[in-house]
């Protein structure tokens, strides 16, 4: 019928990656709002601990694909991924661009410096030692940092952006993969038959033996350790936040990373304001627009 339809087959979580260890010897709680997430920062600050670090401002992706959903829904996000004229001159918008300043400002200012392709384990070692508290991150965070030193008692913690507001959406953003039949293939009802042995139990402790996880009900109860907590955060009350920007025709010099995300070394540095962020985001998006591929 002309209609592409792609099964979802692996999934793997993003979200604020922490030490649950060192909450847990502070006694204190797991943020669940924006407004909880900045009286932690006061807290830790004055233990000389910085709120929030992050990898690199490529990290930002997933982190702000969840925090639009979080402020607007999916009907904001879709408008804002498709680059709508005057669709960041909304309140939505506003509380997004609202929120990534503030926690520039609670970001272990080293951050920028280490914030690249060679450095980014550095400002992952922050979290591990207790110098900053959260990152945004995957689930391969685990395996990544496998071999390096962390401070006692560490524990892997993942939780989901706070919500904007009390009893507001918590947005987890996820990758996801998928299998398809193509249209012209000989052997469609074998392909089908093999789709479905994929959903399989069988299937899905083979794959997960290999760290690959299914979107399959009740997946994380089959899981053990840190990959239980970081595939059951959609069962704690955590919504999957999907999709991303849309594809335009390449423009030179015209990069969704560049315009959205890699100003953040600059909010935290103090180089740039945030209406200054602002003005070029309004500005790129203006001729993502123009270019977008429909």
């Amino acid at each position: 019928d002309g209609k592409t339809y792609l099964a979802p087959m692996f999934y793997s979580p993003c979200g604020l990656f922490y030490n649950a260890g060192l909450l847990k010897e502070k006694g204190w709680e797991v943020p669940t709002t924006w407004d909880e997430m900045w009286e932690l920062g006061d807290k830790a600050a004055a233990e000389g601990i910085s709120l929030f670090t992050y990898p690199t401002t490529g990290y930002f992706d997933a982190f702000f694909y969840a925090l639009m959903y979080s402020a607007g829904g999916p009907e904001f996000f879709e408008k804002a991924t498709h680059y709508e004229e005057g669709i960041w001159d909304t309140p939505e918008a506003q509380t997004c661009f609202d929120i990534v300043s503030k926690l520039a400002t609670y970001t272990n200012p080293i951050t920028p410096a280490q914030a690249n392709d060679q450095d980014f384990t550095q400002n992952q070692q922050l979290v591990l030692d207790n110098k900053a508290i959260f990152m945004p991150n995957g689930t391969w965070i685990v395996g990544e940092m496998a071999e390096a030193p962390r401070a006692d008692g560490f524990e892997w913690g993942m939780t989901a952006l706070p919500a904007v507001s009390e009893g507001g959406d918590r947005y987890s953003y996820t990758w996801f993969e998928q299998c398809w039949i193509p249209a012209g293939a000989e052997n469609q009802d074998a392909a089908k038959q093999f789709i479905a042995f994929l959903y399989s139990d069988t299937a899905c402790q083979i794959f997960a033996e290999s760290g690959a996880i299914q979107p399959v009900l009740g997946i994380a109860d089959t899981l053990e350790g840190d990959n239980k907590l970081f595939y059951s955060i959609y069962d704690n009350g955590a919504k999957a936040a999907m999709g991303n920007f849309a594809a335009f025709t390449a423009v030179p010099g015209l990069e969704v990373r560049t315009a959205f995300f890699d100003p953040v070394n600059s909010l935290v540095s103090g180089s740039m304001t945030e209406e200054q962020w602002i003005d070029g985001v309004k500005s790129a998006s203006d001729q993502m627009r123009a270019n977008i591929i429909e």
